[in-house]
């Protein structure tokens, strides 16, 4: 260990600040520490905030003399809605910002490869679990904060979401920025056929409803009665790629809503009603643990499993669609009991 380094370790072990029981972080904390969390309190408001504040901006607007600048917006809108579903606006600039390095230092995320990916094949990424807010998935996929495209050399990452995503103004080219596309049939099938080949198609299988079990300790996944990406990859030929990522369910604590709970029921008829679920959590705040929206600094490890081949088949039977999913579900299993000894000795795997 060098002096700089034993410094700052000194540094960031030093007792807290606690007043009315209120953990403050130290004031002598690493400025290097201070710009991972600034990433981070950028990314988690951007994701919550952004899209409803630009809305109301422009609600507000539309009342001042500046009315005319929500109406162009919604005249470029009605004009450009259709790009999330057919290949976004990827920008490299924005992914390759020093400020994703810090966001992914700051958990800190660790991406592991298993294995090549043939940049002439395309592919369909399962990532699991869902997590509170996808951080490892962004991190690897939606930035170079993990040099993804060093590692997977002319492999495009496309990040899947939800489509509600690209209705807010702004919030819609943000996203678009970082490569993602809308979670629909329609978008997949475009990337899958219109965007030649070396593209792989991060989706989150579990999607909102297996954010309401993205509890610590627990590793709950909706995948038995997801089949409809295995449709697709069989009718396009996409390899399947297994990715797990340890740490993704502990950075934040969700408020215990068991299945049966009435929590739970207003939790799942709000997601039935909006689309999009409502995790109750809790993280820290930018300058104190005890409460907040950022996540916790604990370790996320991404492992992007081995590819399976998958043989095209323009109109897949059911029977053709239930043996590779359960080629999948396999796959994972044993990507999760490999890796589950070194990253997470006490998880067990529960799919539903």
């Amino acid at each position: 260990m060098t002096s700089s380094e034993f410094v700052s370790a000194r540094i960031i072990h030093r007792p807290n600040m606690k007043i009315l029981g209120i953990e403050f972080a130290p004031l002598s904390i690493p400025l290097e520490r201070r710009l991972q969390t600034l990433a981070v309190f950028y990314y988690c408001s951007s994701f919550i905030f952004l899209g409803s504040s630009m809305l109301g901006l422009g609600i507000y607007l539309l009342c001042t003399r500046l009315f005319f600048i929500p109406l162009l917006y919604f005249a470029w809108f009605v004009y450009d809605h259709k790009q999330c579903c057919q290949g976004g606006r990827r920008w490299e600039w924005l992914r390759q910002w020093r400020l994703w390095k810090y966001f992914s230092d700051y958990f800190p995320v660790t991406m592991v490869k298993t294995a090549d990916l043939d940049p002439n094949k395309n592919y369909i990424f399962g990532y699991h679990p869902h997590g509170i807010m996808c951080y490892g998935a962004f991190s690897c996929f939606g930035t170079e904060g993990r040099d993804f495209s060093k590692v997977f050399p002319d492999i495009t990452p496309r990040i899947l979401t939800l489509e509600g995503q690209f209705w807010f103004p702004l919030h819609r080219e943000h996203v678009m920025c970082s490569g993602a596309c809308a979670a629909t049939r329609e978008s997949i099938e475009w990337l899958l056929t219109k965007e030649g080949k070396g593209n792989a198609l991060i989706l989150v299988i579990g999607g909102a409803a297996e954010a309401l079990d993205a509890h610590p300790g627990d590793v709950n996944l909706v995948l038995k009665r997801r089949k409809g990406f295995v449709r697709l990859a069989l009718k396009h030929g996409a390899s399947l790629v297994p990715v797990f990522a340890f740490g993704e369910n502990e950075i934040f604590l969700q408020v215990d809503n068991p299945q049966g709970s009435l929590l739970r029921q207003i939790q799942d008829k709000m997601k039935s009603f909006l689309g999009f679920s409502t995790p109750l959590f809790r993280g820290r705040g930018m300058f104190q643990y005890n409460w907040g929206l950022l996540p916790y600094r604990k370790p996320i490890t991404v492992i992007i499993g081995k590819p399976i081949d998958v043989e095209k088949i323009s109109e897949p039977t059911d029977d053709d669609i239930k043996k590779l999913h359960q080629k999948y579900i396999d796959s994972l299993t044993a990507l999760f009991e490999e890796h589950k000894v070194k990253y997470g000795p006490n998880l067990k795997l529960i799919l539903s």
